[in-house]
């Protein structure tokens, strides 16, 4: 996702489709999307980023390329500028995988790369005046990795950062729908069931409807249909939300008691596309016994915290060069 002069630009998946034999890039974003898991020998795709870090370097690179060249797919093809760019990066990550992120956007065209943690960024990104000396906790629910951190002064004084989040939820809906129903369902599949009926609890308040989901039948070989209810994704993502629990335990037993004052007022803010999980805030607040507020819009927290460090690039001093 990119946002460039305070509008969302680019809201693309972060995957590309290859020539195997050439090496040509083919697709990026949903395009790329389209023919995942539907490709002949011939076309891979390609996921750059894995645990919020970039795996593949070349693809990496020609990918934020891609979609580089979108924001300006309308204008003189001449007109190569380059641009000021921060880019969110994990808290939890080495310095040898910030190099190679800093290095992918220089080598795409930017010039004064700055990085700036996740949570930072949504916690800017969701109003919350982080120069300020009252502590706020922000639970940000990637696709990557949960980053857990508590923010006073313009700076992190503790944080926790997982590599369990919506890509492990996939997965664990595709083990679960394979041992519990013989089916085997591809990934997209599991991501369109997730955000239709992914649920933290196993009884609901306003449940989402049942959903009818198609994949092949491990026993004979053929495609069939079954529906899901939400009660089983629950049991599915079970495990993995519960160490997203424990994650924000240790969080909190980490802080500084006057910062836990503040956010016992205060409470913990969701935010990233877990957070729109059925039932998440009311699983965290009762782990926690905590006031636990979802974002608005949480999906764009992030980059519109980005785009609003980007207007103060030299008066911050929570970036990252």
């Amino acid at each position: 996702m990119i946002i460039h002069n305070d509008r969302v630009v680019v809201d693309e998946p972060s995957i590309v489709a290859i020539d195997r034999d050439s090496g040509r890039f083919l697709a990026v974003g949903n395009k790329a999307l389209q023919m995942h898991e539907r490709t002949h020998a011939n076309i891979k795709t390609v996921r750059p980023l894995k645990d919020g870090v970039i795996a593949d370097f070349h693809a990496a690179e020609e990918m934020i390329r891609a979609f580089i060249r979108m924001i300006y797919k309308d204008k003189q093809r001449w007109i190569r500028p380059q641009y000021r760019m921060i880019i969110c990066i994990p808290s939890g990550i080495t310095d040898v995988e910030k190099r190679a992120v800093k290095d992918s956007a220089e080598h795409a065209g930017g010039r004064d790369v700055r990085l700036i943690q996740e949570p930072m960024a949504a916690a800017i990104g969701i109003g919350i005046d982080v120069e300020e000396p009252s502590g706020n906790m922000v639970i940000d629910i990637g696709g990557g990795t949960t980053e857990i951190a508590v923010i006073a002064l313009s700076g992190i004084v503790c944080d926790q950062s997982i590599r369990t989040a919506g890509d492990e939820f996939n997965s664990d809906i595709i083990d679960y729908v394979r041992r519990q129903h013989n089916m085997l369902i591809g990934e997209r599949t599991a991501e369109e069931l997730k955000k239709r009926c992914g649920a933290a609890l196993p009884v609901l308040d306003n449940p989402p409807d049942d959903v009818a989901i198609n994949g092949r039948d491990l026993m004979t070989g053929v495609p069939k249909q079954i529906v899901i209810h939400y009660s089983e994704l629950h049991h599915a993502l079970d495990k993995s939300i519960s160490k997203i629990e424990e994650a924000v335990l240790r969080a909190l037993n980490n802080t500084p008691p006057e910062l836990a004052s503040d956010i016992y007022k205060s409470g913990l803010f969701l935010t990233g596309g877990g957070a729109l999980l059925h039932g998440l805030d009311q699983r965290i607040s009762l782990k926690t016994k905590l006031p636990v507020h979802i974002a608005d819009d949480p999906l764009r927290a992030v980059v519109r915290g980005t785009g609003i460090a980007l207007k103060k690039l030299h008066d911050v001093p929570f970036l990252m060069s």
